[in-house]
């Protein structure tokens, strides 16, 4: 438990002491902010604000979490590295983005199939590795079985090895994509994805810290325990993330210093995915994540309704928190209002999941 507190600790001093540094060496680098021409208009003001500031966060979590290991004589797992490991891989995709934006001088950088192919090879990579590293106990990071609260009956290798380890692939592929650019969507007003996020990662905390306190290798487990592969780790680096996304918080409120850009974002989503698989709850992120697959889906309708209709639009704008902005709500007001519907599905997530154990229990 010491270095579940000090990976919190730790990451939120690096964020908020360190954020104002990486600001100075963005502005030198002229790492700024382009804003959408078909945006609200408030937001031209905030054109050549500092980017890439998800590299402070993507940087500061993991270096919390490795101090926090070697301080208590622990020992990075493969369940931690693997959450780290696919934040960086997708991070890396939005940090590419983030820097062709920054050298064209435009608001568009890699092209959608271009992200896609690299969020695609980052998530194979991280679920062909999630299959290895059996520990003492036989327990691999991830199985091949589709999961709630836990693992289901339905399991991919039961249609065969090769085909059953493809499905998984490509499970893991959709996952990872759905979420990264999901959150990348709501990365949109001052603060917004990065309190959003704050609240999604708690949530696994107290989810993962549950399944390390009723893990099936434990003596006197109870009936619905949990066969998780290092679950106090996974709350370490949930919390090594929360730690450092509210240290970023502080500078990323309106009006902010420096935005977190696509490579903090699609950071972001990779480290959520990776904990949704590693936890055994990938749909139960569905209602965990709640915001950002409402902001995503605001997206999607949009563009099928206007091809549908030949031009007709349901939102005023999307993602959905721009609508309510061109309805009149000022950008405090959204992101706080999103932020209280954020907190309410990973809270009612978390709720469906420990009620699911009482279920059981009963």
């Amino acid at each position: 438990m010491i270095a579940v507190l000090l990976s919190g600790i730790i990451a939120l001093a690096f964020s908020l002491f360190l954020t104002p540094l990486f600001v100075k060496i963005f502005r030198r680098l002229q790492w700024g902010q382009f804003i959408r021409e078909d945006g609200p208009e408030s937001h031209y003001a905030k054109r050549g604000t500092p980017t890439m500031g998800g590299i402070v966060f993507l940087i500061g979590a993991p270096i919390a979490y490795f101090t926090a290991e070697l301080i208590t004589d622990g020992t990075p797992t493969a369940s931690a590295l693997l959450v780290i490991g696919l934040a960086w891989g997708c991070g890396l995709i939005g940090f590419i983005d983030d820097y062709v934006k920054t050298r064209k001088q435009q608001s568009l950088g890699l092209g959608g199939w271009a992200k896609i192919f690299g969020q695609v090879v980052a998530a194979s990579v991280f679920g062909f590795l999630a299959l290895k590293f059996p520990d003492e106990h036989g327990i691999t990071p991830a199985t091949t079985a589709v999961s709630l609260f836990r693992d289901t009956e339905i399991d991919f290798l039961a249609l065969g090895k090769w085909v059953g380890l493809i499905l998984f692939m490509l499970w893991v592929i959709l996952i990872t994509t759905a979420t990264s650019n999901a959150v990348n969507l709501t990365d949109g007003l001052d603060g917004l994805a990065a309190g959003a996020s704050i609240m999604v990662f708690m949530a696994y905390i107290l989810i993962s810290f549950w399944q390390f306190s009723q893990s099936c290798v434990l003596e006197d487990y109870a009936v619905g325990c949990y066969t998780v592969r290092d679950p106090l780790d996974l709350v370490a680096v949930a919390a090594a993330f929360t730690g450092a996304l509210i240290g970023f918080l502080w500078w990323n409120t309106s009006p902010a210093l420096l935005y977190m850009g696509d490579t903090g974002s699609m950071g972001i989503g990779g480290a959520i995915a990776a904990l949704a698989v590693l936890t055994r709850t990938e749909l139960l992120l569905i209602m965990v994540g709640g915001l950002f697959l409402i902001e995503a889906g605001s997206v999607i309708l949009q563009r099928a309704y206007f091809k549908a209709t030949g031009g007709k639009r349901i939102f005023l704008m999307s993602p959905i928190h721009h609508h309510f902005e061109l309805k009149g709500w000022a950008e405090v007001t959204v992101v706080v209002r999103f932020w209280i519907v954020a907190g309410a599905l990973a809270v009612l997530g978390v709720a469906m999941f420990y009620g699911e154990w009482v279920l059981l229990n009963g």
